[in-house]
């Protein structure tokens, strides 16, 4: 666990909570959990439990308490601070594997802070942990250069290709598209032209 010592309340506090220098807002957090809840209303799919792995400063947590009473919510972290200050599970994706399916599994700003060996085991987790839609957010080598903004964005991470990732995840995983992800091993609901190209 020593590769996450720098997961401290330094980071947080510099990433999430400085209106100066976070990188989004809860504001703008709400328009994602909103589009990806709705997502799923659309698509007729029920979710009544949510996984969600390197849980911060609880951005989901508080979006989901506020508008989806009712739902389970699990959340998990590397960071000691985090599971001392929001009461997490102290969890490290490559090597933890819920035994229970989650309808929603949320995997946001992790894969791209984990060391090579580890992506691979991380996504398989993802994928066996995941009884409905997955939503992954990673950061690629042209993200960085085309979308992020450069000042707030955190630059201490594996910089890879998107390619790199999406070589794992068909393995596992049906894209949906916008950060959304289906497990190959359950039937998915969707229309063929609504996926991403993908071999059964």
């Amino acid at each position: 666990m020593d590769q996450f010592r720098r997961f401290d309340e330094a980071y947080y506090h510099r990433f999430y909570e400085d209106p100066k220098t976070r990188v989004v807002s809860a504001e703008e957090h709400a328009s994602l959990a909103s589009f990806v809840f709705s997502f799923a209303e659309y698509n007729n799919l029920k979710i009544k439990s949510v996984l969600d792995v390197g849980a911060g400063v609880g951005l989901w947590k508080q979006w989901i308490e506020k508008n989806k009473k009712g739902i389970k919510y699990v959340g998990t972290e590397v960071s000691q601070a985090m599971c001392k200050k929001h009461g997490w599970q102290n969890r490290d994706v490559a090597r933890w594997r819920d035994r229970k399916r989650h309808d929603l599994v949320v995997c946001q700003g992790v894969l791209q802070y984990l060391p090579d060996p580890d992506v691979a085991p991380a996504i398989a987790n993802l994928a066996a942990m995941a009884g409905g839609l997955i939503y992954l957010e990673i950061t690629t080598r042209q993200d960085l250069r085309e979308q992020c903004d450069k000042d707030r964005t955190d630059h201490d991470i594996y910089i890879r290709n998107g390619s790199y990732y999406r070589g794992i995840l068909q393995k596992h995983l049906v894209h949906v598209g916008c950060g959304l992800y289906w497990p190959k091993d359950i039937a998915w609901p969707f229309f063929e032209l609504e996926m991403c190209a993908t071999s059964k």
